[in-house]
Formats: C-alpha cells, sequence, structure tokens
C-alpha cells in the first residue's frame, strides 16, 4: 500500500439534521490534507455500503457541494441500521471489510453514528491486530437521543431540543386560544426510547417571561397515571389547558414500554410509537376532556430549517476533529464536546476511548428532573440552554423553501471479482 492512503467515512442509524455537517467537516479537512489523505471514498447506505463495495467517490463533488453539506439535513449518502457480529461469530464479514479496504488503499475509516455505531468503529479498529492490515477507525458522534457517554452532548440532539421546545411553545399558544370551546390537552409524542432527553427539551418551552403548563412523560420516570392525571387536571383547571410532551420509551410499572408494538428494528430493539394516542385515550377515559395529539417523529430530526447553531458548529467540530486524530495516529477513539462553561457557553473537542463509548447510555441523571417526576430543574435549564441557542439558517430559493444539495454519488469502480449478501 502507498504512502498516501484514501478514507473511508459513512453515516449510521437514525439520521439528523446536522449529520452532514460532520461530513462536510470530514470531507474538508482531508482535502487540506491532500499529502497523507487520497480521497474520501463513502459507503452508500453506512457499513453496508463497504461490505457490498458500493462506493462513492467524494471528490467528483465540487467545493461548492461540499459546502452545501453543512446546511443540509438527513445523510447525503444514505444511512443503515446493521451492526457487525463478533469475529467469532462471522470471520467473513471482516475479512470482507479488509479485502475492500485493501483494494481501494483505505487506512482511514471515520463512522458517524450512535452507540451501535461506536460498537461497529471498535470492531474494524481491532482488524489492524487480528488481520495485519493497518487500519485507524474513529467514531464521530451523532445521536438526537444524546445518549453516548463520556461527550457532553452529541451532534444532532440539540438541534432537535431545539425544534421540540420551539413546536410544544407554539401547539401550546394554539391550545389556549381554542381551550374556551375546543381542545383541553395536547400531547406531543417525542423520540427516545430509554433517555428523556429530547422530552426534556419540551420543558425549555416554559420560562419566567412565558409561562405554559407542561407535563413531561420521562423513560427515566415509572409512569403511574393516578399521579398523572391529577396533575393534568390540576393544570386544566388553573391555566384552562395542559400540554404533554410523552418521550416513546415511557414505561409503565411492569416494566413494559407504553408503546411496545412488540416489533423489532435491526439492532433487535423494540419498535417503539404510538405512545401519544394511548395517553389520549387515558386523559378521554380518566378525566373526558377533549385533546388532540401529535408525533413529531422524523419531523424533529431533519428540521434543518431551524437547527442550532451550537449543534452544527459541534457537528463540523466533531467530523474536523476525527480527521485530524486518524493523522496523529489515534485509533478506537472518539472527538468529544467538552464544556468548559455556561455562562458564557464555552467548549473544546476532547476524545474517548471506544471501549468507553461503545454499547453504552447515557440517561437523564436524577438531578435534571424536577421531585415529582414531571418536569425539569434549574440544573437542566442551564445544560440544554445553551444547545439550542442561536440560529443557522440554510439558504432559502425564491420560492420560499430551503436550498438544500442533492450530491452526485458518484461510484467508485468495482474492483472485487464478487459481489458480497448483507
Amino acid at each position: 500500500m502507498g504512502k498516501i492512503k484514501n478514507a473511508f467515512y459513512a453515516q449510521s442509524g437514525g439520521v439528523t439534521a446536522v449529520i452532514n455537517a460532520s461530513a462536510c467537516g470530514v470531507i474538508e479537512t482531508a482535502r487540506h490534507h491532500r499529502q497523507q489523505i487520497g480521497k474520501v471514498i463513502a459507503g452508500r447506505n453506512g457499513i453496508i455500503g463497504a461490505l457490498t463495495e458500493d462506493l462513492i467517490d467524494t471528490s467528483k463533488e465540487s467545493r461548492s457541494a461540499i459546502a452545501a453539506l453543512k446546511t443540509t439535513p438527513s445523510g447525503a449518502f444514505g444511512s443503515c441500521r446493521y451492526k457487525l457480529k463478533s469475529l467469532e461469530e462471522n470471520r467473513a464479514e471482516y475479512q470482507r471489510l479488509i479485502d475492500v479496504f485493501r483494494a481501494h488503499n483505505i487506512g482511514y475509516f471515520f463512522y458517524n453514528g450512535g452507540g451501535d455505531s461506536a460498537d461497529t468503529c471498535l470492531k474494524v479498529s481491532q482488524l489492524s491486530k487480528t488481520s495485519g492490515y493497518p487500519i485507524q477507525a474513529i467514531h464521530i458522534p451523532k445521536t438526537v437521543d444524546n445518549d453516548l457517554p463520556i461527550t457532553d452532548n452529541c451532534p444532532g440532539f440539540g438541534s432537535v431540543a431545539k425544534y421540540i421546545a420551539v413546536s410544544t411553545r407554539e401547539a401550546s399558544f394554539d391550545v389556549a386560544s381554542m381551550a374556551k370551546t375546543s381542545t383541553k390537552v395536547f400531547i406531543l409524542e417525542v423520540m427516545g426510547r430509554h433517555a428523556g432527553w429530547i422530552a426534556a427539551a419540551g420543558g425549555m418551552a416554559s420560562d419566567e417571561d412565558t409561562q405554559i403548563p407542561i407535563v413531561i412523560l420521562f423513560p427515566e420516570v415509572t409512569f403511574n397515571r393516578k399521579r398523572f392525571m391529577t396533575l393534568v387536571a390540576q393544570k386544566v383547571k388553573r391555566f384552562g389547558y395542559c400540554s404533554v410532551v410523552v418521550s416513546e420509551g415511557v414505561r409503565s410499572s411492569d416494566g413494559g414500554f407504553l408503546a411496545d408494538q412488540g416489533l423489532r428494528d435491526a439492532f433487535g430493539h423494540a419498535q417503539l410509537g404510538g405512545v401519544a394516542p394511548v395517553v389520549a385515550g387515558m386523559v378521554k377515559e380518566d378525566l373526558g376532556l377533549k385533546y388532540h395529539w401529535a408525533v413529531a417523529d422524523y419531523l424533529q430530526r431533519s428540521a434543518r430549517h431551524i437547527a442550532s447553531k451550537s449543534d452544527v458548529a459541534h457537528a463540523y467540530a466533531t467530523g474536523a476533529a476525527a480527521v485530524k486524530m486518524a493523522l496523529a495516529g489515534k485509533n478506537a477513539v472518539m472527538p468529544t464536546i467538552e464544556r468548559v462553561s455556561d455562562q458564557p457557553y464555552r467548549w473544546k473537542v476532547g476524545e474517548a476511548n471506544l471501549k468507553r463509548v461503545a454499547n453504552k447510555e447515557k440517561m437523564m441523571p436524577r438531578s435534571f428532573i424536577s421531585a415529582d417526576g414531571f418536569g425539569i430543574t434549574a440544573r437542566c435549564r442551564r445544560y440544554l440552554e445553551p444547545l439550542i441557542r442561536g440560529e443557522d439558517y440554510p439558504p432559502y430559493q425564491k420560492n420560499g423553501l430551503p436550498k438544500y444539495v442533492q450530491l452526485k454519488n458518484v461510484p467508485v469502480k468495482k474492483k472485487l471479482p464478487e459481489s458480497f449478501k448483507v
């Protein structure tokens, strides 16, 4: 293999409003180090692109197209939910990766994703030891759930938090105006399987200047129907209405998800969805109040038009840092966000070993949840506020719509004789 190695970059798991900003950071930084990194080759649909040799030549994209990734939501190269098995379980997968990397002179591996993706990246980093083929694997943090350990926050979360906080405030204004003769309770379902970070963001909609009656249902707090109904009834009596922000991962006293459909995703996790109508049905049955409910779903994680400025900065910085770490000889690490201060908000990029990140989740601290279990504390507000601060609007077209880039995604010519089934 020549001195100058190519880099492989791929996106994994649920995409975000700013994951492409990390891709921009990777590609632009790599282009500034052409004497050490040849091309950045992207995997079409994550690690599957590596296994099937379905690769994209990012060098075919113009400088302006790559720059436009910073203001474009979702995954420009396609994502996937696919977790590598252990070496003992499937040696063929690892041999295939080595074959593809060798064929395309790839010496750097950048995987942009959450906890399961960190696990995949860790396994790839170990290929150097088990195969004798030199490969440096750097994980780039990304998850709207904000549940990766070590890092202060996860790129992708700040923008979702901003969207939920704004949406909760706006919808609450709507309900307040109709409450006299119509809807009394509005329920907004947000993402968050085990951690209530996104639900907590709904609490930011109410502050000293704009007081809104909000009840939050966290995955970390066992759902108590009687206590919940009592609080909702109290708020409706006092304010005339109430807004409820419920995480998809809320559990009942028996430990089961309120929204468990009995289905599983590609990682084996429970496929959740539909907790808002479940809670709404309870409100109707117990209190007899008129309600409306909504599910933020993909809208919350694709809303680049209202992305957090700090989140965009975090995403780009971690992408750029991943390249610099690789060039410094690092392996099996992840760039992190280290908070230096809240007021003024200052941060820097740190570093975490992937063994401390892979397959681990960071829950909401109990100190962030109010004593009654239905709201957020001042400490939580201090944490969240800088993450939703600032606007970083995308360019808009004359027709009033945001202008997002769609890359050419020119395929790299296959060099291996046979395909690989996944």
